[in-house]
């Protein structure tokens, strides 16, 4: 695996989700809301997809793998005909990972016309765009941004096809249990996506009996972590679960392993990146695991579709290639099955569909509209390379 995604969901105060809901409001009353469908009904010309990811900033590069996975699902799906007659067509719109941007990428893809979204990679950018594309009648099927909050708004139109925060936690503790290591800690960065799991993790814990002896939550975007750090070498966990991002989590390993903390660390997916190992260090990354969903070079019998995915865009994809590219697939399928774009009909289609072939195995969603199953493995550093690679799946 090349790197991995700090899928950053970067915290939103309630009062800037507000405020993003607000400006909805003005964004979705020009009567795209009065269609049951994106496309306001035309039958005519290509179906728009949309997509929001980061195209700007230090997340650029996984703004492309979502691209362009999300382009190669399109490009197949259009030699066979297309949908229903109808050829696809993807538009991408920056959202840089923050909230305001990502509102105003959404009212401009409403704009344009899409009959779904198949974007969202920041959480936190991601959910005022919720109530802009229900609004105006957009399915969304989401192929990265995972937070718990997304499904509580209980809207008829999301659905998530990545592993929520609970079943990422739920992974932890497995792995937790399997390993021995009963007494944990949980250390978060505070934003949206960090705390989300870091509570799940800590809840799900003490359920299945460990012991959470330490809790910390850590301010994003400093150099020093020597306080959380003295503070597990002398209360000694045997596994400490890191939520955050690799910026922080690569100085914390280091800062904690000099300090004289022992233990294994445990890293969410936000870390999962070759750049941890860089920042963390040479020799402070032997006892570093992560929990992950799978990437293509870690799938059997994907050698083909990374072959294609290298072809169109120039490069081996990278992480939530694969995961954007069933979005397309699954909201394909869906339009399919409701014949045309209708928002209700698709929405039912979603819900209906059962053991749809994707790279995380037979999809089906539950009545929250998340994944039966997370698919989240344990993955380990690559010592030779700092790349992450698999350690253990978690069968058996």
């Amino acid at each position: 695996m090349q790197t991995r995604t700090p899928r950053i969901r970067r915290a939103l105060s309630i009062a800037a989700v507000a405020g993003a809901i607000i400006l909805t409001a003005a964004g979705c009353s020009s009567g795209l809301g009065s269609s049951d469908s994106g496309d306001s009904g035309n039958s005519d010309g290509p179906i728009k997809l949309g997509m929001i990811g980061p195209f700007s900033g230090s997340e650029s590069a996984f703004g492309d793998y979502m691209k362009n996975g999300a382009q190669l699902a399109v490009n197949e799906i259009n030699a066979k005909g297309g949908v229903d007659g109808r050829k696809l067509e993807l538009i991408v719109e920056d959202g840089a990972c923050d909230a305001t941007t990502a509102v105003a990428a959404a009212n401009k893809l409403v704009t344009e016309g899409i009959s779904a979204s198949v974007g969202g990679y920041c959480s936190g950018a991601t959910l005022p765009t919720l109530p802009i594309f229900n609004e105006a009648k957009v399915p969304m099927v989401i192929p990265a941004a995972n937070s718990n909050e997304l499904v509580k708004q209980k809207l008829p139109g999301v659905f998530l096809i990545n592993g929520t925060g609970t079943q990422q936690a739920a992974a932890a503790v497995k792995y937790a249990k399997k390993a021995g290591l009963t007494d944990v800690a949980a250390i978060n960065d505070a934003s949206a996506y960090s705390a989300d799991l870091a509570t799940s993790f800590v809840t799900q814990a003490k359920e299945a009996g460990l012991t959470v002896s330490f809790e910390a939550t850590v301010t994003p975007g400093e150099n020093d972590y020597s306080s959380v750090a003295t503070q597990l070498a002398n209360k000694k966990p045997a596994l400490v679960y890191w939520t955050g991002y690799y910026q922080e989590g690569g100085l914390i390993v280091r800062q904690a392993t000099d300090a004289g903390y022992t233990g294994e660390f445990l890293v969410g997916d936000g870390s999962v990146d070759a750049k941890f190992a860089q920042i963390a260090g040479k020799g402070y990354t032997e006892h570093v695991l992560g929990t992950f969903t799978q990437t293509p070079d870690m799938i059997k019998g994907a050698d083909s579709w990374i072959a294609d995915y290298t072809k169109l865009a120039g490069a081996a994809p990278g992480p939530y290639s694969t995961q954007s590219y069933d979005a397309v697939k699954v909201v394909a399928q869906a339009m399919t099955d409701a014949k045309g774009t209708d928002f209700t009909k698709v929405s039912k289609a979603l819900e209906d569909l059962k053991g749809f072939k994707t790279f995380a195995g037979p999809l089906s969603f539950t009545k929250d509209h998340t994944l039966n199953g997370g698919g989240f493995v344990i993955v380990g550093i690559d010592p030779a390379t700092g790349n992450f690679v698999l350690k253990d799946d978690l069968q058996g």
